[in-house]
């Protein structure tokens, strides 16, 4: 959208609210409100804010921060009972056009520029793949003298809402979801509608289905989209997700392990590159069909991988998900079809067109604009040293390693094992996301200071579980 045709938008649907949008730097939307006849103004001078009042943006001595709408972004929303269009803002300096160097989503544009300046790529194309629960109920609390949750779906025999006796038979246990059909699939209708959403508003659909978790699993996977567009399109998707949800009586988490002991949700990210229009990851013959530079790219990914995942799995709850057994990666490797690996080479994108790779580990807890972001930076820089992950003992594996003696398995790098050890390792690994001043001390120190926080909380506290371990012990 141009603002041409968002004039005539907010003529033809008398639209007088226009909304912006920003994100902070662990992946939270913010926003601000102003009357649509000031559009004009907005879009010349933008809409100054207090980064100070944000968690981790700014200082207070040094609030002053402006938001700058991207009229590219603007989307009419359709749950909000007024009139309202919606628009994606970057955050820059108040006395300054440059993007303020802790604002995510000008980290993204550099990062898009640093891979055209390398001459390595002119376009690079990802579909993120969105899996969650839609639960009847969820409710939670902690405090100092109680803590607990309860989840609960109608598919799910252990796990009925309150006052829901399965009449009808259709809720289930000990089996996996995968593809579940009608009428066990109980909340179809629900993921089709935010399909329809996503795909007459967002971005098209490739496909979408139940996933593995019998607790009301979903998976909605889109088609390929261009950077740095895909991750306002993830912040989009992640809303209608949850706003659907919520107009069905639902409530929608994309949290990586909200149960134990069931199938956790990934974002997984399928990632092409291409120069001139030429998908420059295709070479026939090679392993997989795939070209030295891929090799090269899917290498310095992996070489960075316990790093990484500081930014593409930036949660405690992230390292609850990724444990052995349920087709959650754990090991930095790659391979032809190989589930089992952070990286799999899907064996059905043969041709030219369609030659990619998949990044497994990543979840929907990492803010879009960084995790992506810093996945270019690491195959930049893989390419550039012509890191070979061959040589690095990455792979290629072609087998289910889980299948593998134990002392064999542990020869293979790992990722850390918890949130604090990917940070700590983050902090030792980062040159590689500086280069071109993509990304910044200062947002790197900022992050990690924001995810300690969390670390902390998270640790100091008790857990109903240790209730169960110690309390009479």
């Amino acid at each position: 959208m141009n603002l041409k045709s968002l004039h005539e938008l907010i003529q033809e649907k008398k639209i007088k609210n226009i909304d912006l949008k920003y994100v902070d730097l662990v992946g939270r939307w913010y926003h601000i409100n102003f009357p649509a006849r000031r559009l004009d103004h907005v879009m010349k001078h933008g809409i100054p804010f207090d980064g100070s009042s944000i968690p981790g943006m700014r200082n207070v001595e040094s609030g002053d921060l402006i938001l700058i709408p991207d009229v590219s972004t603007a989307l009419y929303d359709k749950f909000n009972p007024n009139p309202t269009v919606q628009i994606i803002c970057s955050i820059h300096e108040a006395d300054s056009p440059a993007g303020y160097k802790k604002d995510p989503r000008s980290v993204a544009q550099r990062a898009f520029d640093y891979l055209q300046e390398s001459g390595i790529a002119d376009e690079i194309l990802w579909i993120p793949e969105f899996e969650f629960n839609l639960f009847n109920e969820a409710v939670y609390y902690n405090s100092k003298h109680k803590a607990g949750y309860r989840l609960s779906t109608m598919e799910n025999k252990e796990a009925l809402p309150f006052n829901y006796d399965d009449p009808d038979a259709t809720a289930l246990t000990h089996r996996k979801g995968y593809h579940l059909d009608r009428p066990y699939d109980r909340n179809a209708h629900v993921r089709e509608e935010i399909a329809d959403f996503i795909e007459e508003n967002i971005c098209p659909i490739r496909y979408h289905h139940h996933e593995v978790g019998i607790s009301s699993q979903q998976e909605i996977e889109t088609e390929l989209a261009p950077f740095p567009e895909i991750a306002d399109n993830i912040m989009y998707i992640k809303s209608a997700i949850q706003q659907v949800a919520r107009k069905h009586g639902l409530t929608a988490t994309l949290m990586p392990k909200p149960m134990h002991d069931e199938a956790g949700n990934g974002m997984h990210f399928h990632i092409l590159l291409k120069k001139n229009g030429k998908n420059i990851l295709y070479k026939k013959g090679g392993y997989a069909d795939l070209s030295e530079d891929a090799l090269y790219f899917i290498g310095g990914i992996l070489h960075h991988g316990k790093s990484l995942v500081a930014l593409t799995n930036p949660s405690t709850n992230s390292y609850k998900r990724l444990l052995p057994g349920f087709e959650a990666p754990v090991k930095l490797i790659f391979g032809l079809a190989n589930r089992s690996a952070a990286i799999r080479i899907p064996k059905y994108a043969t041709s030219e067109e369609n030659k990619r790779f998949e990044f497994r580990t990543g979840d929907a807890t990492c803010n879009p604009y960084l995790a992506t972001s810093a996945l270019i930076m690491a195959g930049i820089d893989g390419i550039k040293n012509k890191i070979d992950p061959s040589a690095h003992n990455h792979g290629p594996f072609d087998e289910n390693i889980f299948s593998w003696p134990e002392e064999k398995r542990n020869t293979l790098p790992a990722i850390p094992t918890n949130l604090e050890e990917a940070l700590q390792e983050l902090r030792k690994d980062h040159d590689y996301l500086l280069q071109g001043g993509v990304f910044s001390e200062m947002l790197i120190d900022g992050f990690i200071e924001e995810k300690m926080k969390e670390v902390t909380a998270v640790n100091e506290r008790p857990t109903p579980y240790e209730m169960n371990l110690y309390f009479t012990l």
